[in-house]
């Protein structure tokens, strides 16, 4: 029974290596030389005439706030707690 079932297992090992697997070939793609393409770039002529002037701002009128930070030596923090209402 033991030697029965090893040449079995070696007809069937031989009989898949036996087996043709075909070879699958790639072409590689055909190279098509293409010229590379002319890009058009605008090139600066002469100045043209100046355009009409812009609104002058009122002086001393800004938007902008400055906040300066608190001095580095100044470490002192104060907390302040509400105590909690009883019932």
């Amino acid at each position: 029974m033991k030697s029965s079932l090893l040449l079995a297992t070696l007809l069937a090992s031989i009989g898949l290596i036996a087996c043709d697997r075909p070879t699958v070939v790639t072409n590689p793609p055909a190279v098509v030389a293409t010229p590379p393409s002319t890009t058009v770039v605008p090139v600066p002529g002469p100045p043209g005439a100046p355009g009409p002037e812009g609104p002058k701002g009122d002086p001393g009128k800004s938007s902008t706030v400055v906040v300066t930070p608190p001095a580095s030596g100044d470490t002192t923090t104060t907390t302040t707690t509400t105590p909690a209402p009883t019932k």
